[in-house]
C-alpha cells in the first residue's frame, strides 16, 4: 500500500513510524509512506498556505488552491487514490473503516491546521471527511497517524503468521470486544486467573470466552 500525507509538519511522522511494527511494514515494503510538506504548494513566495476567512471569523484557513495543487501533483503519480480529510466534522473512524481501507492500494491524507481548511476542499476534492472522536486537536497529524497505524496492521504480512487481527476486538460481523486474557503467575497478590482458563477443557474455556464477549459488548 502507498500512503501519502499532506502536512505542514512532516517531521512529526518520523518517530512513530521508525519503530516496531510500523517500521517493519515499511522495511518489508508492505507499506510505502510518503509525507509531503504542504508549503511546497504555497500560494506566495513566502511559503504561506493559509488566509483569513470571509465573514470575519477568527483564525486562519488553509486555502483551497493550495490543497488543489497538492492533490493534482500526488494523483498524477498514482493510478487511483482515496483522499481523506481529517476533520472534527467528519464521520467517526472505526475498525470497519480500517478494514475497508486496508483493501485499497493508495490513500492520501490531508492534515488540517489552524481553523481547518476551506470548505470547498471537503465539498469537492476529497472522498471522505473523517474524525477520530468528539474533541478538537491542534491539527490532523495525530489523527492521520492513528488511522494509518490501524490500517497498516491489517495489511497481509504485517502481524505475522498468527493473523491475530481476525479474532481481536471490533473484528468480525458482531464487532464485539475481545475477552480478557491472562498469563503467569496464576495467582498474584490474591488475584487468581479464572478457573475456567486453567481447566484444560476446550469446551469450558470456549464457553467462558463466549460469555465474556457478551459481557463486554
Amino acid at each position: 500500500m502507498k500512503i501519502d500525507v499532506i502536512t505542514l509538519f512532516p517531521k512529526m511522522f518520523e518517530s512513530p513510524f521508525a519503530e516496531a511494527m510500523m517500521k517493519r511494514a515499511i522495511d518489508k515494503k508492505i507499506l510505502e509512506l510518503n509525507t509531503h510538506d504542504m508549503r511546497q504548494w504555497a500560494w506566495n513566495n513566502y511559503g504561506a498556505v493559509d488566509d483569513k476567512p470571509f465573514g470575519g471569523d477568527i483564525g486562519m484557513l488553509i486555502r483551497v488552491d493550495v490543497i488543489d495543487k497538492a492533490l493534482k501533483s500526488l494523483k498524477s503519480k498514482r493510478l487511483k487514490s482515496k483522499v481523506i480529510l481529517t476533520s472534527a466534522r467528519g464521520k467517526k473512524f472505526d475498525q470497519a473503516k480500517a478494514e475497508e481501507w486496508s483493501k485499497l492500494d493508495n490513500l492520501i491524507f490531508i492534515c488540517g491546521r489552524y481553523e481547518g481548511v476551506d470548505q470547498r476542499v471537503a465539498d469537492y476534492m476529497v472522498d471522505e471527511e473523517i474524525s477520530i472522536g468528539d474533541y478538537v486537536l491542534t491539527g490532523g497529524e495525530l489523527p492521520s497517524m492513528i488511522m494509518i497505524d490501524a490500517v497498516t496492521r491489517l495489511l497481509p504480512g504485517v502481524l505475522g503468521k498468527d493473523e491475530s487481527s481476525k479474532v481481536e476486538s471490533f473484528s468480525g460481523e458482531d464487532r464485539r470486544i475481545e475477552h480478557p486474557q491472562y498469563t503467569r503467575p496464576q495467582e498474584y497478590q490474591g488475584h487468581r486467573v479464572p478457573e475456567e482458563l486453567l481447566s484444560g477443557n476446550p469446551k469450558t474455556i470456549a464457553e467462558w470466552k463466549s460469555k465474556q464477549l457478551h459481557q463486554t459488548k
